[in-house]
């Protein structure tokens, strides 16, 4: 196999990861930036802030189904090739973190781009990879969410789902070795674009969200 078609696909699926699912939406929803508001970023939850649930839900589900349909065309035109689908997931999550759409210049005159953190976009290509992954990381997700209470958090825990999910298909013989490679690349991209987050975490500042936050405010009002 030419080594260019396989890297073209790659590339093709950072252009498919990089579409600004939330801009667009936000825009179309209230006229905002998305990039303007919190934390700047333009995932599902952020999108949440900005333009309310439907708008952050719809907003991650399109991001998944970025993931999805890079693993998914990968494996169609390389099915043989078990790497080019780890790395077209790969490219689609680095396409919605820093998207080739969203590049701009700072006040500094510095080239930057814009993006999520990832995590709806790493589902999204673990599904394409093997589709009833997500049957196991979404239920697990929404229980650490609600009981460990920090989204940054759960992001981070949806690659090493799937490391845990790929490492026993693999240790059976029913999926490629290399789709391990995949959880773990994309846990090193998620904590990356989290950085900001685990320095709050670190600080006890992060925001929090689920059963510890209620418990949090029902210990605040006694």
């Amino acid at each position: 196999m030419q080594v260019i078609f396989p890297l073209l696909m790659i590339l093709l699926s950072y252009v498919i990861g990089s579409t600004p699912t939330g801009p667009l939406i936000v825009k179309l929803k209230n006229g905002k930036d998305v990039r303007e508001v919190e934390s700047g970023r333009t995932g599902g939850t952020n999108v949440m802030r900005a333009a309310g649930f439907w708008a952050g839900l719809i907003t991650a589900l399109v991001d998944m189904l970025k993931g999805s349909a890079a693993v998914w065309l990968a494996r169609a035109l390389f099915p043989a090739h078990p790497w080019v689908h780890v790395f077209s997931g790969l490219a689609a999550i680095l396409g919605h973190n820093y998207s080739v759409y969203l590049f701009e210049r700072d006040e500094d005159g510095r080239l930057r781009t814009h993006g999520g953190a990832g995590g709806a976009t790493t589902v999204g290509a673990a599904l394409g990879l093997w589709a009833p992954s997500t049957l196991i990381i979404l239920p697990l997700s929404v229980l650490i969410f609600y009981f460990i209470g920090y989204a940054s958090v759960t992001t981070m825990s949806v690659a090493v789902i799937a490391i845990g999910i790929f490492a026993y298909r693999a240790w059976i013989g029913a999926s490629p070795w290399v789709y391990i490679l995949y959880g773990v690349l994309a846990e090193f991209m998620l904590i990356w674009a989290l950085r900001p987050n685990i320095r709050r975490l670190i600080e006890g500042t992060e925001r929090m969200s689920g059963f510890r936050a209620k418990r949090q405010r029902e210990k605040q009002s006694t």
